[in-house]
C-alpha cells in the first residue's frame, strides 16, 4: 500500500516496507545492524503551547538552530535551518544571543561552540543525539593510525582531511597535522588543496580522509580524476588498518572505514527500481552514498545542492532523492507541482538526529527560561584552538 501525502504528490513508503526505528532490520544493507530507538508520534497541542511560551520567554537571548534532517515539529521553532557548518556560522554571527540551542547532533554543537564567542553557551537538547558516522572515528584510533602511517614511512607525505561530520578532537588532530576540514559542498576544493601540499594530484602524496569513505572516494574519483585503485580503506579495527606497508605506500587516498547510516542504505537496485517505475525520473543523491549509487544517479550533491536543484526544477518533473527522509518529505510538501519520490522503499530514519524531539526542546527552553543551563556543550580549549585552525584553513580555501 502507498499513501499519497495530502499536500503534495509525495508517495509515502508503505508501512509494511518501512524499516521503522526499533521495528525491524535489513542486514543486507551496508549498515548491517538493527535500527534503534523509536520515532515518537507528533507532540500534543499542550506541548506545542509550552514550546511557544518558552520561546517567547527567552526572546532574543536564545537562537534556535534546526538542521535540515530534523522533524517538522522541531523545525517549526527554529530561527534558521541549514546544514551543520552553515548553522554554526549563523550562530557565530549572532553574538548577542546568550544561548544557542542546536537542534542537530553532537559534533554540530561542538562546531558551534568552537566558532561562537566565549560569552555564548551552546545547548544540545538531548545529549544522546550523536552521529554514527562521527563515532566511527575515535581520536585514539586516529592517533594510532597516524603511527601506522609513520611506521610505513608515508606520514610525512600525507595530509589529513576530516569531514565536518567528525568530533572536535579529530578536527583538532587535523589542525595539528597541517590539514583541513571539508563539507560535502567543498570537498573537491579541500582535497585539491591537500594534494597540493604534497606535490599535487598528479604526484605521489597522499590524503588521509576521515571519517566517511564514500565522500572521499566519490570526490577523488569523480572530481579529481583518481582511480578506484588509488583508494584504500583503513579499518581501525584491524592490525595495520588491514593494509600492508606496500598498499599504504602505493595509495593516494587513504579512506577511513566509516559511512553514514542513512546514505549508506541506498543501493543500485533502488535506482533501477525507480527508473523502471518512472522512466523519466531524475535521480539525485548525496555524495555520502556508495560509489556505485553515485555512478548510477543523474545528479550528486550536498544537502544545499539538493534543495536548490529541486527549487529550480521544471514544474511537472519527476525526482527520486537519496537523502534523509525528513528532508525529502519537506521538499515534496514545498513542491506540490513536482513528483518527488524517496529513493529507498525500506527506510531507516536518522535515529540520532530524531532524538531531538519537541519534548527535549521544550525541556531545554523551559530550563533556560528558569535560569538553569542544561546540556551545555563545551570543547576543551586546546582542542578548540587546533580545530579552529583546521576550520580557518577550510575557510581560506580558494572559492570558499
Amino acid at each position: 500500500m502507498t499513501v499519497l501525502n495530502e499536500t503534495s504528490n509525495f508517495v509515502e513508503p508503505a508501512p509494511s516496507a518501512l524499516l521503522l526505528l526499533g521495528q525491524g532490520r535489513d542486514l543486507a544493507s551496508e549498515r548491517g545492524v538493527e535500527c534503534t530507538g523509536a520515532l515518537p508520534a507528533p507532540s500534543d497541542p499542550d506541548l506545542v503551547d509550552r514550546a511557544r511560551a518558552a520561546r517567547a520567554a527567552l526572546g532574543e537571548r536564545a537562537f534556535v538552530l534546526g538542521h535540515h534532517y530534523q522533524r517538522d515539529e522541531v523545525i517549526d521553532f527554529a530561527d534558521v535551518t541549514g546544514d551543520s557548518f552553515k548553522l554554526a556560522q549563523r550562530a557565530a554571527a549572532r553574538p548577542e544571543a546568550e544561548f544557542v540551542l542546536f537542534c542537530g547532533v553532537h559534533f554540530m554543537a561542538e562546531s558551534a561552540d568552537i566558532l561562537t564567542a566565549d560569552s555564548q553557551q551552546v545547548v544540545l537538547p538531548d545529549m544522546a543525539a550523536g552521529c554514527s558516522m562521527a563515532d566511527m572515528a575515535e581520536i585514539s584510533q586516529v592517533e594510532e593510525a597516524w603511527e601506522v602511517l609513520a611506521d610505513a614511512g608515508v606520514a610525512g607525505d600525507t595530509v589529513p582531511v576530516t569531514y565536518m561530520n567528525s568530533s572536535a578532537a579529530i578536527k583538532a588532530f587535523t589542525g595539528r597535522h597541517g590539514g583541513t576540514v571539508c563539507t560535502s559542498s567543498n570537498a573537491q576544493v579541500a582535497l585539491r588543496w591537500a594534494f597540493d601540499q604534497v606535490g599535487g594530484v598528479d604526484g605521489t602524496g597522499k590524503v588521509l580522509f576521515m571519517p566517511d569513505q564514500h565522500l572521499g572516494r566519490n570526490t577523488a574519483v569523480n572530481q579529481l580524476g583518481l582511480s578506484l585503485d588509488d583508494c584504500v580503506v583503513f579499518d581501525p579495527r584491524k592490525p595495520n588498518g588491514g593494509l600492508t606497508d606496500a598498499e599504504l605506500r602505493d595509495a593516494r587516498m587513504i579512506l577511513w572505514r566509516g559511512h553514514c547510516s542513512v546514505h549508506g542504505r541506498f543501493s543500485v537496485q533502488n535506482v533501477e527500481a525507480i527508473r523502471a517505475t518512472a522512466p523519466d525520473v531524475n535521480v539525485m543523491v548525496h555524495p555520502e552514498c556508495r560509489h556505485e549509487v553515485v555512478a548510477a544517479a543523474d545528479r550528486v550533491g550536498s544537502t544545499e545542492y539538493i534543495i536548490k536543484a529541486l527549487d529550480a526544477a521544471e514544474p511537472g518533473s519527476t525526482w527520486a532523492i537519496g537523502t534523509e527522509l525528513n528532508l525529502v518529505r519537506r521538499l515534496a510538501k514545498a513542491h506540490p507541482d513536482k513528483q518527488v519520490h524517496y529513493l529507498d522503499s525500506t527506510v531507516c530514519f536518522c535515529s540520532t538526529m530524531n532524538r531531538i524531539d519537541l519534548p527535549h526542546l521544550v525541556w531545554a527552553m523551559e530550563s533556560l527560561a528558569e535560569g538553569r543551563v542544561v546540556n551545555r556543550i563545551v570543547v576543551d580549549a586546546d582542542d578548540a584552538h587546533w580545530a579552529r585552525v583546521a576550520l580557518d584553513q577550510m575557510l581560506a580555501l580558494p572559492g570558499i
